[in-house]
């Protein structure tokens, strides 16, 4: 294939932090990885994220393919997501303007806002444009129930972004289920689900410490749509075992946070705070120790459109136990691979965990294959060819590099 100019429009959500080693949410990560292994391919890679410092540089190269533009639209100082989309028109209008200047062979979104900017930006250059959502606000209000709904104008935006742009890359088959119930036609979306480093994430090299008693593990921030409450009531039930918690904001600032100190609290109800520990914001380069110091990592909560963390502990070895949602039902779909249980369901989950640390050949014969799934369908190599056999299609004429 020949190499490709693209372009990845990430407006909230910079592939620096994650490149840079840095703590960094999903997207980020997401967009970081899929930009390196497509520069990698001998693709042309720009990430336009929005600039949120006063110093950072107009362009960062990354490496001979990959380039970071920091657009200015907005503040240059960090805003909370949902203040962002007043600075659509800004950002797709510097879009446009560089787009002029030179033309990418396609255009790839990342979120819903950017897919607005991308569109903005596209218009009158007569640009193919790819978006994923990474979350959807319809699937989110299903989960969430009437207290706590997404606005209708995201569902609403996210409807219409659905049939104005060229493909959809969703990350599982029940995000693509979700559009089809949104009327978004079939043929217009794709399945290419988030990948995984499996040479960082592997089985070999150093191991956290350890306690003595069988470790539980969780990775992913404190919001309640993590399912920690369910691992709490679930630890009730599993009086030898521990549960550790990496997320949220640096360990020094845990007591100053109203979701840890809930969480701590229900932990002392449930006469579990012996066997609990919230170890906050972890250097990403000690996670993989972490995870190869697990029995069993769980991912229990209600809404889970990549799955990161379930592959990141598959890739090192661990065996997982899921909530049956969004990517895990392709994942972990296998027994063999792992084990899915309804969310928010305690004792199934406490099941499934006790069932794995009584049999050590259990969680060794889970171990190997996860590891040998993650290899064949999940690392960034094979997400990156998938998504420029897409791209490709929309760009035909694109003229060799």
């Amino acid at each position: 294939m020949a190499g490709l100019r693209i372009s990845l429009v990430s407006v909230q959500a910079s592939p620096l932090a994650s490149l840079g080693g840095a703590e960094a949410g999903g997207q980020s990560v997401h967009v970081a990885a899929l930009a390196a292994a497509l520069a990698a391919r001998g693709h042309q890679v720009v990430v336009h994220t929005r600039r949120d410092q006063p110093e950072q540089a107009e362009f960062v190269q990354i490496g001979p393919d990959l380039t970071v533009h920091h657009v200015n639209a907005g503040p240059a100082r960090s805003v909370r997501t949902e203040k962002l989309l007043p600075c659509m028109r800004g950002f797709g209008a510097e879009l446009s303007r560089v787009w002029g200047r030179q033309r990418p062979d396609v255009v790839h979104a990342h979120y819903w806002m950017s897919g607005l900017a991308a569109l903005l930006g596209a218009r009158g250059h007569e640009l193919p444009v790819v978006h994923t959502y990474h979350s959807l606000g319809v699937a989110q209000d299903r989960l969430r129930g009437a207290t706590d709904r997404a606005s209708e104008g995201r569902v609403a935006v996210e409807t219409a972004l659905g049939h104005q742009v060229d493909r959809i890359i969703a990350t599982s088959r029940e995000e693509a289920r979700d559009l089809r119930e949104l009327g978004i036609p079939a043929d217009r979306v794709r399945v290419v689900p988030c990948g995984v480093d499996a040479q960082r994430y592997s089985p070999d090299g150093p191991m956290a410490p350890r306690t003595g008693r069988p470790r539980l593990l969780m990775v992913g921030g404190l919001s309640r749509r993590r399912g920690i409450d369910t691992a709490l009531r679930a630890l009730e039930w599993l009086p030898t075992a521990e549960l550790l918690v990496v997320g949220g904001p640096p360990r020094e600032q845990l007591d100053l946070d109203p979701e840890a100190r809930r969480l701590r609290e229900l932990a002392r109800q449930g006469r579990v705070a012996d066997r609990f520990a919230l170890l906050g914001r972890v250097a990403p380069k000690r996670l993989p120790e972490l995870f190869r110091s697990a029995d069993c990592v769980l991912c229990p909560g209600w809404y889970e459109p990549f799955g990161m963390v379930a592959l990141q502990a598959m890739a090192c070895g661990t065996p997982v136990v899921a909530a049956g949602v969004g990517a895990h039902l392709d994942s972990l779909a296998d027994p063999a691979i792992g084990r899915l249980v309804p969310p928010g369901n305690a004792a199934a989950l406490a099941a499934a965990v006790a069932e794995l640390l009584g049999s050590p050949a259990l969680r060794r014969g889970r171990a190997v294959s996860a590891r040998a799934h993650v290899l064949s369908h999940y690392t960034w190599p094979r997400v990156a060819e998938a998504s420029a056999r897409l791209y490709a299609e929309l760009a035909p004429t694109a003229a060799p590099l």
